[in-house]
């Protein structure tokens, strides 16, 4: 079998990708730092059905995004040359999107901390027992972590903070972890940005429930109301506050004043005798009662019909025969 050329590689990757952008319209752009071929071969075998990992030079890329924009008049694909810095690959997906940046995050694997790795969290080392034999403590002498010899093994006392995230792994620190066992670092493709039919968004907005849509749109709505009142401009949100306000600034001036109309003269007549509006509390109050004591009636009137009923029905004996 003859081997392809690089030119050749070249053209089949241009046009594998030309395909994908044709036939997709979601794309994940996610980085591969520290991520190995037989992971990488993992998620493509979790997302093979309606998603296709890309990975590739960046240079290649961009440059077939732009071609193919020129070729196809598809702009909005430009959207994406911005993200393509840094080790990235491209996951070009149909299916939902959420569902699918939550299959990749499952793929994730445990790593040692090597010597200058910029460490990705904090590394604590916890106390207990280490199973280390007392010759061994100059690491934990030159790392300052307080020690005991307790039945011939070396204990650690106190949880210690190894290394900060963002700091450099070092010789020591690396040491240490790895006659302790511990790998605190784990490793998958990690979700940047997220494009979708030429729009470009965080992977955040991926987790916005409709609840969360619901209280921000609200909140959206509450700001332009207050806006809008402050400023006296009309809005369909604000015009009701707007109404209500000069209702209640006319009635205001109508009481202040002579000047008076229809529906300020009820609240005039309270103004001038209180009793008034305590008979109509009251009036109310007995409305409700009595809607609830002629509901009753209605229940009693309709008991005694039939027991009449019965009475004719039986011609004056009851149900046993008794005179």
């Amino acid at each position: 079998m003859v081997k392809a050329t690089k030119a050749e590689k070249k053209i089949a990757y241009d046009a594998k990708l030309c395909q994908l952008i044709d036939e997709f319209t979601q794309i994940l752009v996610v980085a591969a730092d520290n991520v190995g071929s037989t992971q990488l071969q993992n998620i493509r075998k979790g997302l093979r059905g309606d998603s296709v990992v890309l990975m590739g030079k960046n240079t290649m890329m961009k440059r077939s995004v732009k071609i193919h924009a020129e070729n196809t008049g598809n702009t909005g694909i430009l959207n994406l040359m911005p993200l393509l810095q840094g080790n990235v690959g491209l996951i070009f997906t149909k299916g939902d999107l959420k569902e699918v940046s939550e299959e990749v995050a499952k793929y994730k694997v445990g790593a040692p901390a090597r010597v200058g790795l910029v460490a990705p969290i904090d590394v604590v080392v916890q106390p207990g027992n280490t199973g280390l034999d007392p010759s061994q403590t100059s690491f934990f002498q030159v790392l300052n972590i307080p020690t005991k010899i307790n039945k011939g093994t070396v204990e650690i006392i106190t949880p210690v903070e190894l290394i900060k995230q963002g700091d450099k792994v070092g010789s020591s620190e690396a040491a240490l972890l790895a006659k302790l066992g511990i790998r605190p670092f784990s490793y998958g493709l990690v979700v940047q940005s997220v494009y979708d039919n030429g729009s470009v968004f965080s992977p955040e907005v991926l987790d916005l429930t409709e609840d969360d849509l619901v209280q921000k749109f609200a909140a959206g709505i509450s700001m332009v109301t207050s806006l809008a009142l402050a400023i006296s401009y009309p809005t369909l949100a604000a015009a009701p506050h707007m109404f209500i306000n000069a209702y209640k600034n006319a009635l205001a001036i109508s009481i202040a004043t002579e000047y008076t109309f229809p529906q300020a003269e009820k609240v005039k007549e309270y103004l001038k005798d209180p009793s008034k509006f305590a008979v109509a509390v009251a009036a109310v109050s007995a409305d409700a009662g009595g809607g609830a004591s002629g509901g009753a009636a209605k229940v009693e009137e309709k008991k005694e019909v039939v027991e009449e009923s019965d009475e004719e029905d039986y011609g004056g004996f009851d149900m046993f025969g008794d005179e």
